[in-house]
């Protein structure tokens, strides 16, 4: 297995796999997760039209993504999360987990050519979670939709594993570290300049910060999988990174 695609976790029944350094040039790296149970496949952040062909090379070579894949699950609405959905519609059954905040916007990425090609309605492959948050059943194992609001879209969720113990954290904890992305982070206060200025511009404020933080201690994370930049692998770098976030002045506070 190649650099771009790692297991991060694999006990022969659920699989974690982390693709990474897929688009190379101007557009911003971003990391993909896909975690498999019993057969059953969902794809996190999948990217715009730049990541969707390397992608979709390095996924077919695990598993059958017309049938196996079940969910795409978007963090939020951005360009670099969810943009290559009308592809992953067309050529899967999956359907499309975000925020209800979101729902209605999605439908303007797919064109009239797409949605007539598909077998049911966009709004019939949407799943919609609610702010609260919630749980989506792969397989024989559940996803938790984890609020992330304000950090940095209004409407926003990560997404944590229960079995593998990985929280994809989507924009928090993101840096840029081309090339390096397959590689953990090896001394989480070395990395923070990496993080800093991001996070004070893209966070909305501290209390946002807080709020997510007692929300991911009281989950059982061993590793923190950013959509940018490397993963905070241990508990002991994940806590150092909460440690950082739970202090951070940014957004508003800054204004």
């Amino acid at each position: 297995m190649s650099q771009k695609v790692q297991t991060l976790f694999d006990n022969d029944e659920h699989k974690v796999l982390f693709f990474t350094d897929l688009v190379a040039g101007e557009a911003i790296p971003s990391n993909q997760l896909v975690i498999i149970d019993h057969g059953e496949a969902a794809l996190f952040d999948p990217g715009g039209e730049l990541t969707y062909t390397p992608l979709s090379i390095e996924l077919a070579k695990q598993l059958n993504v017309k049938s196996a894949l079940r969910y795409v699950f978007a963090s939020h609405q951005d360009p670099d999360i969810i943009t290559s959905l009308p592809r992953w519609l067309m050529h899967s059954d999956c359907k499309v987990v975000t925020s209800r905040l979101w729902a209605r916007f999605l439908p303007h990425l797919v064109s009239d050519f797409v949605s007539g090609k598909m077998n049911k309605s966009l709004m019939d492959r949407m799943v919609e979670v609610p702010d609260e948050g919630g749980k989506i059943r792969l397989g024989q194992s559940n996803i938790v939709a984890v609020p992330a609001h304000f950090l940095h879209s209004v409407g926003n969720f990560h997404f944590y594993d229960p079995v593998s113990k990985i929280l994809f954290s989507g924009d928090v904890g993101a840096a840029m570290t081309p090339g390096q992305d397959h590689e953990p982070v090896e001394n989480v206060e070395e990395h923070i300049p990496l993080m800093e200025g991001f996070h004070k511009r893209y966070m909305a404020s501290n209390k946002a910060c807080q709020v997510w933080v007692k929300r991911v201690r009281a989950l059982d994370v061993e590793m923190m999988v950013p959509q940018h930049g490397k993963a905070f692998v241990g508990k002991d770098k994940v806590q150092a990174f909460l440690d950082w976030f739970e202090r951070l002045e940014c957004g508003v506070d800054l204004l």
